[in-house]
């Protein structure tokens, strides 16, 4: 199975009540897809799965399996934690409709890369889908070097990472240089989403993408097509969206858009998050009014 366009990590909707609003997520699951999106990631870090309940877990990614089941499109699910056992334990369970999970680097305890080495190699081999592990160094405090990437990218079982690297350093660039075939990198760094493409990602998991999924299937289909000049310009006028997007903690700004648009039934979020600032939202509206989408820049 190949990975590759756009996958939205849809957020997690809330009602008056506070519970999850379960129509809201269809429907943008729905949205998602309509709009050209490889398929969607249920229960990364923008669906705020850190702060919902086993059962309401298991609900979104039962909402989120089933769409994806009726449109033909690919599920990746979050799964496991910092803690070894306890993620293997998640992946065993996992929704047997997920086409692959997506598990973060170990975070706060701080191993050593061998030992980030071995926690994903026992990870894929106990995963019944293939794993993608989420190198986010700015959350994890573990900046791993391009060799120990290269080896987790030829552990069996892992199809490849999402890479939120907060950048493009030397790192970066030799890892990618050295990237097997077989290994999928999908850009989660909505601000540097598109230098990844230029340098050979094939797809991207990007939270922007809530709010302006067809532009950024555009943006990947533009560098995957070689159509560089308008690749180039469409990063380019999609950059400020990213910028405002994340101002405040994600998913504060996304969500208060949505509801803005009516999409969702409320913009909130759980403590310890606060909801987007007034200033923050109207910034994120004055925005993608002036980008416009889907269509940002006429193709040539």
């Amino acid at each position: 199975m190949t990975f590759e366009g756009l996958y939205v990590p849809l957020i997690t909707p809330f009602d008056g009540t506070g519970a999850v609003a379960e129509t809201a997520l269809e429907r943008l699951a729905h949205d998602a897809l309509d709009a050209g999106a490889s398929g969607l990631v249920a229960l990364g870090t923008t669906g705020e799965p850190a702060t919902l309940t086993v059962a309401e877990r298991r609900r979104v990614l039962d909402i989120c399996a089933e769409v994806c089941r009726d449109r033909g499109a690919q599920l990746i699910a979050g799964a496991g934690s910092n803690a070894t056992a306890d993620s293997i334990r998640d992946l065993i369970e996992l929704d047997p409709r997920a086409d692959a999970a997506l598990a973060v680097v170990p975070y706060y305890i701080r191993p050593s890369e061998a030992g980030v080495v071995e926690h994903f190699r026992q990870l894929a081999a106990a995963s019944p889908v293939p794993l993608f592990i989420y190198h986010i160094p700015y959350r994890t405090s573990l900046t791993l070097s391009a060799e120990t990437l290269c080896r987790l990218a030829e552990l069996p079982n892992v199809a490849g990472f999402k890479y939120t690297a907060g950048g493009i350093d030397d790192t970066t660039i030799t890892f990618l240089s050295r990237l097997p075939a077989h290994t999928a990198i999908l850009a989660g760094d909505d601000l540097y989403a598109a230098p990844l493409l230029a340098l050979g990602a094939v797809g991207g998991i990007l939270a922007c993408a809530n709010v302006a999924t067809a532009a950024y299937v555009e943006l990947i289909d533009a560098w995957r097509s070689g159509a560089i000049e308008h690749a180039r310009r469409l990063g380019n006028r999609l950059t400020p969206l990213a910028t405002a997007l994340f101002s405040e903690p994600n998913p504060t700004i996304v969500k208060a858009v949505l509801a803005a648009q009516g999409r969702i039934p409320t913009p909130s979020v759980r403590l310890p998050l606060l909801p987007a600032s007034d200033d923050a939202l109207q910034a994120a509206l004055n925005t993608l009014d002036a980008i416009g989408t889907p269509a940002l820049v006429p193709a040539p």
